[in-house]
């Protein structure tokens, strides 16, 4: 297929939440790169927390965070960066504090929320993250750099209803995503993951026909309609793998290096 940019998420994909990437998943990485393929992450993560798995993966490039936010090579120079205006941060945070919902500030690639709680802790469980608790008048003053923020809900239909409730507030002063049934995000207007790949691809020569590309969640669907070639994982929303070209095995099962043996190896 001439693949010269394999571009992955990381949660679902390369790994489950909390667990480490299996031997199969890195050797399928190291084998693209040998020979030739430049292969990066593209996440909703913070770069903190990205960072360690392009280490892991033993990649040296640009890799993709915040949901497109923020593109930073992994010896941290900033290529790309979007932030969301300070007054639209503080607005954010005043609508959440009276709605009594949970929400995770991200300034200055630093992780805040008003109080420890259990959402706190299992985020900072999965993600492998410290965050610090600074109330909600900390939160207002935490808008500098500020790429997303992110909230928490207990279940896919609390998520739904809290983005309806989030987009009728603040209209198209920003754009928000569900990345898991649980997690809203919320970014600047035309950030995505797909903006980002394009992004990238330029700066690095590369056509889309020649760009893969493999998710499983909906904030991956612009990534993936972007891509010359996309990969759902089975575990992926009904969505993303109705909308990609190829499906793979499951999270668990190493779909990631099932996808890579034979849709770029050939093997």
């Amino acid at each position: 297929m001439g693949v010269k940019l394999f571009v992955s998420d990381i949660d679902g994909t390369l790994l489950m939440p909390g667990k480490k990437i299996s031997a199969r998943n890195i050797d399928a990485v190291k084998k693209m790169v040998a020979a030739g393929i430049t292969v990066t992450i593209a996440t909703g993560r913070m770069y903190k927390a990205a960072l360690p798995i392009a280490h892991e993966l033993g990649v040296n490039v640009p890799i993709i965070t915040y949901n497109g936010a923020l593109i930073k090579s992994v010896d941290g120079e900033i290529l790309h960066a979007e932030y969301l205006p300070e007054d639209v941060v503080v607005g954010l945070v005043n609508f959440y504090e009276r709605q009594g919902w949970y929400l995770q500030n991200y300034s200055e690639d630093n992780l805040y929320y008003a109080e420890f709680n259990n959402y706190a802790n299992y985020y900072q469980t999965t993600q492998k993250v410290q965050g610090t608790a600074i109330g909600w008048d900390g939160m207002k003053n935490k808008t500098s750099h500020v790429c997303k923020l992110l909230s928490i809900a207990d279940n896919e239909e609390q998520t739904l209803a809290r983005i309806a409730e989030l987009k009728a507030e603040f209209g198209d002063r920003i754009d928000v995503t569900k990345s898991t049934p649980i997690y809203t995000e919320i970014i600047c207007p035309g950030v995505s993951k797909a903006a980002a790949v394009n992004i990238l691809a330029k700066k690095l020569g590369v056509d889309r026909s020649e760009v893969m590309a493999i998710g499983d969640s909906d904030n991956d669907l612009p990534m993936l309609k972007a891509a010359g070639t996309s990969i759902a994982m089975s575990n992926g929303t009904d969505e993303v793998k109705a909308s990609c070209d190829f499906v793979t095995g499951l999270c668990e099962d190493d779909g990631f290096a099932q996808a890579v043996e034979k849709f770029v190896l050939n093997s």
